[in-house]
């Protein structure tokens, strides 16, 4: 419901949702608690929390890099699940979104990973290995714990291929804007127009843009033809970057946002 009732209130405003990503764990695990409160004071609307893996085959080297600093300090599926716990003792209003792979869920099981989600506070999963027509056993777990499925559609994904995954989607709609993995590349806005107009017409569901949105220029591009934007590299790369020179992580979450932010309601003035 978090999830519903936040693009409710955006669309109210005429306002579109910025969708931060970063990896649990990184730079510090002691620290994304506190980043994920950061992240909605620079102005997020919901957080997509990446649970490590150590094989992100979507991912970019800055989010591969950031996945690995967070196994090396033993973060775990159950460390992210006390994390959207404790995030949940001072906020319960900012939908997450789980971000991840298929291998650890499996290995924690449909069901209990289900369970888990739920009582932390979560309020959607992302699976980026699992395609839509082998994930109806974990999407009905997640489903009768009220949490939604998102699903991603790649660039190369065909219409009809759209139509079957917006029959199942719920919560929103992960447009992917480019070819590759995150990081990579750079944004055809017009590609990216035709394509979020393509899934519009064939579902009601808001549609959020991510891969390759770098600053303020390029979300305020994609949030006029988007319900929301996706951000990930750029910041995760930050944190790195702060973690590194011994800087405010927190300011650099706060820096790499604020332009976004103000771009995207520059728009709807």
């Amino acid at each position: 419901m978090r999830i519903k009732r936040c693009f409710q209130q955006l669309q109210a405003k005429q306002k579109k949702a910025l969708i931060p990503y970063i990896t649990a764990g990184h730079p510090k695990p002691a620290m994304t608690v506190e980043l994920m409160h950061q992240l909605v004071h620079s102005g997020a609307d919901i957080i997509e929390l990446g649970f490590p893996f150590s094989d992100p085959m979507a991912d970019g080297p800055i989010i591969a890099r950031a996945h690995q600093h967070a196994l090396s300090q033993g973060v775990t599926l159950n460390d992210v699940f006390s994390m959207v716990m404790a995030f949940r003792e001072q906020d319960n209003t900012t939908p997450v979104v789980l971000m991840g792979y298929l291998n650890p869920i499996e290995s924690m099981g449909y069901e209990k990973f289900a369970r888990c989600a739920h009582k932390a506070g979560v309020d959607g999963v992302l699976v980026v290995d699992l395609p839509p027509e082998y994930a109806a056993p974990l999407a009905d777990r997640l489903s009768y714990m009220n949490i939604d499925m998102i699903n991603l559609i790649a660039p190369t994904t065909s219409v009809a291929r759209i139509h079957k995954i917006c029959e199942v989607a719920t919560g929103y709609l992960y447009c992917v804007a480019l070819k590759g993995v995150t990081g990579s590349a750079t944004l055809n806005i017009k590609d990216v127009e035709k394509r979020v107009a393509q899934i519009k017409a064939l579902s009601t569901l808001p549609v959020g843009v991510g891969f390759g949105i770098r600053d303020g220029h390029s979300a305020a591009a994609i949030s006029k033809v988007a319900d929301g934007i996706v951000v990930g590299s750029v910041l995760v790369s930050a944190l790195a970057e702060a973690s590194e020179s011994n800087t405010s992580l927190s300011h650099a979450v706060s820096k790499s946002l604020a332009d976004m932010r103000t771009a995207m309601d520059r728009n709807s003035e």
